[in-house]
């Protein structure tokens, strides 16, 4: 599989699993009326909308700063798609995929209800972490696989040598 088709193949299973999951839990159960859902000691299901973004900066009440949130994601998705289009690293188009299929799924939430749905809680003793959602997961596993992108020989490699073809510049 070329590193493309990999990185469409992670795009397109974020998309389908988050919004298959929040779907399923917002209309398919009756999550909203009878949480916390227990899963674990350590986690829960519940129903938190995000207006925001990552940890829920940046909340916006009204129309203009929701549609600007879907319009910046649109971007980036955009932007990080050509990049993966471009990448010769099955990682890296994996990685990129993860990001643009996670920025996807919260701009549809955002854009279809105003606000992004969240629904995992993680928490211990007296610790608590942010909600999330699976878009939320892909996005930081997407980073974390861009770091580790960024760390392999064969990438640092690739940006340090001449591109093939074309000669060491001659000063």
């Amino acid at each position: 599989m070329t590193p493309f088709r990999a990185g469409l193949t992670a795009l397109v299973l974020t998309l389908v699993l988050d919004q298959a999951t929040k779907l399923g839990l917002y209309f398919g159960t009756d999550l909203v009326l009878t949480q916390p859902w227990r899963l674990a000691p350590f986690a829960d299901l519940v129903v938190v909308w995000n207006r925001g973004v990552s940890y829920g900066l940046f909340q916006q009440e009204g129309g203009l700063g929701r549609w600007l949130l879907v319009a910046l994601s649109l971007v980036a998705a955009i932007g990080l798609g050509i990049w993966m289009r471009r990448a010769s690293s099955r990682l890296l188009s994996v990685a990129l995929g993860l990001i643009v299929g996670g920025a996807l799924g919260n701009a549809i939430d955002r854009a279809a209800y105003g606000a992004v749905f969240d629904f995992v809680h993680l928490h211990a003793g007296g610790w608590s972490w942010y909600v999330f959602n699976v878009a939320d997961a892909a996005i930081v596993a997407g980073v974390i696989g861009l770091i580790l992108d960024s760390l392999s020989p064969d990438s640092r490699k690739a940006r340090t040598s001449p591109p093939q073809g074309d000669p060491a510049p001659r000063l």
